[in-house]
């Protein structure tokens, strides 16, 4: 008789997924940080069309929203790279 107990086939078993807790976590906050980008990007037109608005060429959307938001797709490559299981050396 064997020692070791396999796991009987009709019991439900734990879903595996491909990443951990701290991963999902990581991509989350990352997708916030992406969110907020496009939000600090959006508005700066004109209500008349034939009126051009300067204030779509401010720093907050020319500079500092696509920086978030390059900002927010590192968080993301670095979520996904993140290795969870990783014991610390004591």
């Amino acid at each position: 008789m064997n020692t070791t107990e396999q796991p009987k086939k009709n019991s439900p078993s734990r879903p595996d997924f491909v990443f951990g807790k701290k991963n999902y976590i990581v991509m989350a906050i990352g997708l916030a940080v992406i969110g907020l980008g496009f939000i600090l990007m959006a508005g700066g037109g004109s209500d008349d069309p034939n009126v051009f608005n300067p204030a779509i060429y401010n720093f907050r959307r020319i500079r500092l929203a696509p920086t978030i938001v390059l900002i927010g797709f590192g968080i993301e490559v670095y979520a996904i790279l993140l290795n969870p299981d990783k014991k610390k050396k004591s």
